[in-house]
């Protein structure tokens, strides 16, 4: 432990950048060496308040990490650090922030308890109205805990909200409980646990060649009732929009066990299905600590550009939204996205237009299948 307090609050001089999965009573101690320090800093000869020290999580500051000999690309931090400082007038609240929800996350580690973001946002609500006001403020300071104290927000006693489900070619067990078959649980599928814990238990079995990511809990539930399963030999899987840390851990947990799978991702083609597709393939900045635990090497199947083309008649195409503009500019400043995707990209400014999947209905609802099974033959996908 001696090794922690080298910095002023806890170790800044760490060089690895990467949250640890830590047991409570190591996560504990994380912590009370943090309030030591603090505590030893104001009785000092000349007292004074600590910075907090953390891995800035601005995209100056992220690395993209390539595999040798795969396709697996990630994103991680590197060693730049910002503080979060009392004396500043525009961090003040941020400090304070960081303190509470370490305090509530000691408490919850104690009782040995998990909860999700939402239900630390509402009792931070009751206990410190003054100093969190949305749900927002909660979810980045929880990322400044982690980026302070090296650990996931798994080990601070904080489990994903899932809103994710999964169907198709798949069977999975959880100990001791009788085992799913996926393919037989209708067009809702299987929803997808919270419990990281329980995800990393599951036993699965596959036969299936593809894994297909499906952005749109719509579309998931079309392929799923027309058993797409059955005339490709797939598992679907979707988080029903922006993608959920549980749906993402699953994902690339699918990934390590059956690495030959290649995974597929059916998005919209507008700037925020890609960057949905993107947050699967490299997982987002913001969790840049925990990022790789996350990320999984997906292709893009489609919507792209030649299929707008030659697919989608010009009336089912609709403007580009102000949002869109935004994210598409994210996405073409990045250094971590691929030169065709930016190429897609620019042809969504450039036309001024979207288009939703749903657009391929023009051709009959049993299109999809079928859109899906020549791309799959011709291995068309980026």
């Amino acid at each position: 432990m001696g090794e922690f307090c080298r910095s002023t609050i806890f170790f800044s001089d760490q060089h690895l950048c990467y949250a640890d999965i830590l047991p409570p009573s190591q996560v504990r101690a994380r912590i009370e060496v943090a309030v030591l320090n603090f505590l030893k800093a104001l009785s000092s000869n000349s007292p004074s308040i600590s910075d907090l020290s953390l891995i800035s999580r601005n995209s100056s500051n992220s690395r993209v990490s390539r595999g040798l000999l795969t396709g697996d690309s990630s994103i991680f931090l590197s060693h730049s650090f910002c503080t979060r400082s009392l004396t500043r007038e525009n961090s003040a609240k941020s400090f304070i922030r960081v303190w509470k929800v370490m305090e509530m996350c000691y408490q919850i580690l104690v009782q040995e308890k998990r909860v999700t973001q939402r239900e630390l946002y509402y009792k931070l609500l009751c206990d410190s109205p003054d100093y969190f006001t949305s749900q927002l403020q909660v979810n980045r300071t929880i990322q400044d805990l982690v980026a302070l104290l090296r650990c996931s927000r798994y080990s601070l006693g904080i489990m994903a909200s899932s809103r994710g489900a999964i169907a198709g070619r798949l069977l999975l067990q959880e100990p001791d409980k009788e085992v799913v078959d996926c393919s037989t649980c209708g067009s809702s599928g299987y929803a997808i646990s919270g419990d990281l814990e329980l995800l990393e238990k599951l036993t699965m079995e596959t036969d299936a060649r593809y894994i297909i990511m499906v952005e749109k809990h719509a579309i998931f539930q079309r392929l799923a009732e027309d058993r797409v399963f059955n005339q490709i030999p797939c598992i679907l899987i979707t988080a029903k929009g922006f993608p959920d840390i549980a749906t993402r851990f699953l994902l690339h947990r699918m990934c390590r066990m059956f690495p030959n799978l290649p995974v597929l991702g059916l998005v919209d083609w507008n700037p925020a299905g890609l960057a949905i597709l993107c947050t699967f393939k490299f997982g987002s900045i913001g969790m840049g600590l925990e990022a790789y635990r996350y990320a999984c090497n997906v292709k893009w199947i489609g919507l792209r550009k030649d299929d707008i083309n030659q697919l989608i008649p010009e009336e089912c195409l609709v403007p580009l939204k102000p949002r869109d503009l935004q994210i598409a500019k994210s996405l073409m400043s990045s250094e971590i996205l691929q030169d065709s995707y930016k190429e897609e990209v620019a042809a969504m400014v450039q036309s001024g237009l979207r288009a939703e999947i749903e657009a391929l209905y023009c051709h009959g609802y049993d299109y999809l299948v079928k859109f899906l099974a020549t791309k799959i033959v011709q291995a068309n996908y980026l």
